[in-house]
Protein backbone atom coordinates (compact mmCIF):
# COMPACT_ATOMS: atom_id res chain seq x y z
CA UNK A 1 0.00 0.00 0.00
CA UNK A 2 1.21 3.38 -0.71
CA UNK A 3 1.90 5.62 1.48
CA UNK A 4 1.32 9.66 1.54
CA UNK A 5 3.95 11.81 3.37
CA UNK A 6 2.53 14.86 3.97
CA UNK A 7 4.86 18.34 5.50
CA UNK A 8 2.73 20.13 7.76
CA UNK A 9 3.28 23.69 9.84
CA UNK A 10 1.27 26.32 10.58
CA UNK A 11 2.34 30.32 11.67
CA UNK A 12 5.73 30.47 10.37
CA UNK A 13 5.35 34.41 10.30
CA UNK A 14 8.32 35.00 7.87
CA UNK A 15 9.90 38.23 7.53
CA UNK A 16 13.39 38.91 5.63
CA UNK A 17 15.41 38.78 9.01
CA UNK A 18 14.76 34.85 9.26
CA UNK A 19 15.26 34.26 5.70
CA UNK A 20 18.08 31.92 5.82
CA UNK A 21 16.26 29.92 8.55
CA UNK A 22 12.98 29.68 6.62
CA UNK A 23 15.06 28.61 3.20
CA UNK A 24 17.17 25.79 5.69
CA UNK A 25 14.12 24.44 7.06
CA UNK A 26 12.42 23.90 3.46
CA UNK A 27 15.78 22.30 1.66
CA UNK A 28 15.34 20.09 4.60
CA UNK A 29 12.45 18.77 3.28
CA UNK A 30 13.37 17.69 -0.05
CA UNK A 31 13.25 13.96 -0.76
CA UNK A 32 10.97 13.63 3.05
CA UNK A 33 7.77 14.50 2.03
CA UNK A 34 5.42 14.32 -0.87
CA UNK A 35 3.60 17.62 0.01
CA UNK A 36 3.65 20.71 2.07
CA UNK A 37 1.30 22.15 3.31
CA UNK A 38 0.90 26.02 5.31
CA UNK A 39 -1.92 26.46 7.57
CA UNK A 40 -1.73 29.91 7.35
CA UNK A 41 0.13 33.23 8.77
CA UNK A 42 2.82 32.55 6.18
CA UNK A 43 3.55 36.04 7.16
CA UNK A 44 4.43 38.47 9.92
CA UNK A 45 2.53 41.29 9.06
CA UNK A 46 0.71 40.88 5.98
CA UNK A 47 3.45 42.43 3.43
CA UNK A 48 3.95 41.17 0.17
CA UNK A 49 8.05 41.37 0.78
CA UNK A 50 7.24 39.27 3.61
CA UNK A 51 5.37 36.43 1.58
CA UNK A 52 8.74 36.63 -1.12
CA UNK A 53 10.58 35.42 2.03
CA UNK A 54 7.86 32.00 1.63
CA UNK A 55 7.67 31.83 -1.84
CA UNK A 56 11.61 31.82 -2.21
CA UNK A 57 12.10 29.18 0.39
CA UNK A 58 9.53 27.26 -1.64
CA UNK A 59 11.23 27.35 -4.90
CA UNK A 60 14.23 25.72 -3.43
CA UNK A 61 12.39 22.34 -3.28
CA UNK A 62 10.86 20.64 -6.13
CA UNK A 63 7.51 18.89 -4.33
CA UNK A 64 4.63 20.91 -4.35
CA UNK A 65 3.60 23.70 -1.56
CA UNK A 66 -0.28 24.78 -0.78
CA UNK A 67 -1.26 26.99 1.48
CA UNK A 68 -3.94 28.97 2.88
CA UNK A 69 -4.08 32.54 4.42
CA UNK A 70 -4.49 33.30 7.94
CA UNK A 71 -5.14 37.21 10.03
CA UNK A 72 -1.60 37.95 9.80
CA UNK A 73 -1.61 37.51 6.18
CA UNK A 74 -4.41 39.75 5.74
CA UNK A 75 -2.93 42.36 8.89
CA UNK A 76 -1.91 45.29 5.95
CA UNK A 77 -5.00 44.72 3.92
CA UNK A 78 -2.25 44.08 0.77
CA UNK A 79 -4.33 40.40 0.53
CA UNK A 80 -3.99 40.30 -3.68
CA UNK A 81 -0.68 41.31 -3.25
CA UNK A 82 0.47 38.58 -0.58
CA UNK A 83 -1.02 35.92 -3.11
CA UNK A 84 0.43 37.27 -6.01
CA UNK A 85 4.08 36.38 -4.07
CA UNK A 86 3.26 33.05 -2.91
CA UNK A 87 2.13 31.98 -6.48
CA UNK A 88 5.22 33.61 -7.75
CA UNK A 89 7.46 31.12 -5.82
CA UNK A 90 5.09 28.09 -6.86
CA UNK A 91 2.79 28.04 -4.13
CA UNK A 92 -0.83 27.06 -4.61
CA UNK A 93 -2.59 29.32 -2.05
CA UNK A 94 -6.71 28.18 -1.55
CA UNK A 95 -8.49 31.26 -0.53
CA UNK A 96 -10.40 29.20 -1.02
CA UNK A 97 -10.03 26.38 -3.08
CA UNK A 98 -9.15 22.12 -3.57
CA UNK A 99 -5.93 20.78 -5.05
CA UNK A 100 -5.45 16.87 -6.00
CA UNK A 101 -2.40 15.69 -6.49
CA UNK A 102 -1.69 12.27 -7.50
CA UNK A 103 1.28 9.70 -6.35
CA UNK A 104 1.63 6.40 -8.52
CA UNK A 105 -1.94 6.08 -8.89
CA UNK A 106 -2.62 7.56 -5.09
CA UNK A 107 -4.97 10.95 -5.17
CA UNK A 108 -4.40 13.07 -2.49
CA UNK A 109 -7.26 15.87 -1.97
CA UNK A 110 -6.61 19.44 0.23
CA UNK A 111 -9.36 21.51 0.84
CA UNK A 112 -8.22 24.70 2.14
CA UNK A 113 -9.83 27.95 3.64
CA UNK A 114 -8.92 30.27 6.22
CA UNK A 115 -11.70 29.71 8.72
CA UNK A 116 -13.22 32.65 10.63
CA UNK A 117 -14.03 33.36 14.31
CA UNK A 118 -17.54 32.30 15.99
CA UNK A 119 -16.74 30.49 19.16
CA UNK A 120 -17.58 27.09 20.47
CA UNK A 121 -20.72 26.00 22.67
CA UNK A 122 -20.81 28.40 25.68
CA UNK A 123 -19.16 31.09 23.88
CA UNK A 124 -20.88 31.18 20.12
CA UNK A 125 -20.96 34.75 18.30
CA UNK A 126 -24.59 35.21 17.28
CA UNK A 127 -26.03 35.82 14.15
CA UNK A 128 -28.12 39.00 16.00
CA UNK A 129 -27.53 42.36 16.77
CA UNK A 130 -25.66 45.17 14.88
CA UNK A 131 -24.80 44.72 11.65
CA UNK A 132 -20.76 44.36 12.29
CA UNK A 133 -21.17 41.59 14.78
CA UNK A 134 -23.91 40.06 11.64
CA UNK A 135 -20.64 40.77 9.31
CA UNK A 136 -18.34 38.29 11.62
CA UNK A 137 -20.94 35.55 11.83
CA UNK A 138 -21.15 35.97 8.03
CA UNK A 139 -18.01 35.69 7.16
CA UNK A 140 -17.76 32.51 8.77
CA UNK A 141 -21.11 31.26 7.31
CA UNK A 142 -19.48 32.10 3.51
CA UNK A 143 -15.69 30.23 5.00
CA UNK A 144 -18.12 27.18 6.23
CA UNK A 145 -19.67 26.95 2.70
CA UNK A 146 -16.29 26.95 1.20
CA UNK A 147 -14.68 24.04 2.59
CA UNK A 148 -17.88 22.10 2.15
CA UNK A 149 -16.96 22.89 -1.57
CA UNK A 150 -13.68 22.06 -1.39
CA UNK A 151 -14.51 18.75 0.46
CA UNK A 152 -16.77 17.99 -1.80
CA UNK A 153 -14.70 18.50 -4.74
CA UNK A 154 -12.19 16.36 -3.68
CA UNK A 155 -14.63 13.32 -2.10
CA UNK A 156 -13.34 10.87 -4.56
CA UNK A 157 -9.55 11.42 -3.72
CA UNK A 158 -8.15 8.30 -1.77
CA UNK A 159 -6.59 10.86 0.77
CA UNK A 160 -8.55 13.76 1.80
CA UNK A 161 -7.12 16.41 3.75
CA UNK A 162 -8.70 19.48 5.54
CA UNK A 163 -6.95 22.72 5.72
CA UNK A 164 -7.52 25.73 7.97
CA UNK A 165 -6.12 28.41 9.50
CA UNK A 166 -8.48 28.80 12.62
CA UNK A 167 -9.64 25.60 14.73
CA UNK A 168 -12.82 23.84 14.16
CA UNK A 169 -12.31 22.26 17.28
CA UNK A 170 -11.93 23.15 21.51
CA UNK A 171 -10.03 20.21 21.76
CA UNK A 172 -6.69 21.84 20.15
CA UNK A 173 -7.19 24.92 21.62
CA UNK A 174 -6.65 23.65 25.52
CA UNK A 175 -3.64 25.87 26.87
CA UNK A 176 -5.17 29.19 25.48
CA UNK A 177 -7.44 31.14 27.71
CA UNK A 178 -11.00 29.79 27.28
CA UNK A 179 -11.87 33.41 27.17
CA UNK A 180 -10.72 34.07 23.98
CA UNK A 181 -11.32 30.72 22.34
CA UNK A 182 -14.25 32.63 20.28
CA UNK A 183 -11.09 34.74 18.29
CA UNK A 184 -9.48 31.46 17.89
CA UNK A 185 -12.16 29.18 15.64
CA UNK A 186 -15.41 28.29 15.07
CA UNK A 187 -17.39 24.77 15.90
CA UNK A 188 -19.20 26.06 12.95
CA UNK A 189 -16.02 24.50 11.38
CA UNK A 190 -16.90 21.65 12.16
CA UNK A 191 -19.73 20.60 10.17
CA UNK A 192 -18.40 19.93 6.69
CA UNK A 193 -15.63 18.04 8.28
CA UNK A 194 -17.77 15.54 9.85
CA UNK A 195 -20.14 15.52 7.26
CA UNK A 196 -17.52 14.30 4.84
CA UNK A 197 -15.05 11.62 4.91
CA UNK A 198 -11.84 13.04 5.75
CA UNK A 199 -8.65 11.53 6.42
CA UNK A 200 -6.42 14.77 8.16
CA UNK A 201 -7.37 18.08 9.15
CA UNK A 202 -4.72 20.81 9.71
CA UNK A 203 -4.90 24.22 11.33
CA UNK A 204 -2.96 26.63 13.08
CA UNK A 205 -3.38 30.09 14.87
CA UNK A 206 -3.55 28.84 18.57
CA UNK A 207 0.16 29.53 19.49
CA UNK A 208 -0.17 28.47 22.91
CA UNK A 209 -2.97 25.45 22.23
CA UNK A 210 -2.66 21.85 22.27
CA UNK A 211 -1.37 19.45 19.61
CA UNK A 212 -3.84 16.58 18.73
CA UNK A 213 -7.63 16.75 19.20
CA UNK A 214 -10.62 15.07 17.07
CA UNK A 215 -13.91 15.33 15.26
CA UNK A 216 -15.60 12.26 15.81
CA UNK A 217 -13.04 9.84 14.29
CA UNK A 218 -11.45 12.26 12.55
CA UNK A 219 -8.04 13.09 13.76
CA UNK A 220 -7.04 16.74 13.98
CA UNK A 221 -3.23 18.31 14.72
CA UNK A 222 -2.45 22.76 15.63
CA UNK A 223 0.35 22.40 13.80
CA UNK A 224 1.39 26.03 14.49
CA UNK A 225 5.15 26.59 14.84
CA UNK A 226 5.26 27.47 18.69
CA UNK A 227 3.39 24.48 19.31
CA UNK A 228 5.00 21.92 17.40
CA UNK A 229 8.14 23.59 18.71
CA UNK A 230 9.94 22.48 15.17
CA UNK A 231 10.31 23.57 11.51
CA UNK A 232 7.05 20.82 10.08
CA UNK A 233 5.60 18.14 11.35
CA UNK A 234 5.77 15.01 9.04
CA UNK A 235 2.45 12.88 8.72
CA UNK A 236 2.58 9.56 6.96
CA UNK A 237 -1.04 8.28 6.08
CA UNK A 238 -1.86 5.01 3.56
CA UNK A 239 -2.65 5.85 0.58
CA UNK A 240 -5.62 3.87 0.23
CA UNK A 241 -7.68 4.41 4.10
CA UNK A 242 -10.50 1.80 4.59
CA UNK A 243 -11.26 3.25 7.98
CA UNK A 244 -11.23 6.50 9.35
CA UNK A 245 -7.91 6.38 11.69
CA UNK A 246 -5.45 8.59 13.19
CA UNK A 247 -2.45 9.23 10.76
CA UNK A 248 1.57 7.38 11.54
CA UNK A 249 2.55 10.57 13.33
CA UNK A 250 6.49 11.32 12.99
CA UNK A 251 8.81 13.91 13.40
CA UNK A 252 10.92 14.72 10.58
CA UNK A 253 14.48 14.34 11.70
CA UNK A 254 15.39 17.50 9.87
CA UNK A 255 13.39 19.70 11.71
CA UNK A 256 15.17 22.03 14.32
CA UNK A 257 13.76 22.03 18.11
Amino acid sequence: MPVVRIAAAGDVHAHESVRGEVTAAFTALEGRCDLVVLAGDVTRHGEPYEATVIADAAATITVPVVAVLGNHDWHANRHAEVVAALEAGGITVLDPGHYVLELDGTSVGVAGVKGFVGGFPGSNIPDFGEPLLRAMYAETTEEVAALDRGLDAIAECAVRVALLHYAPTMATLEGEPEGIWSMLGSSRLAAPITRHRVDLVLHGHAHAGSFEGRLGSVPVYNVAVPVMRRDFWLFELPGEPTAPAPPDVRVDSAARG
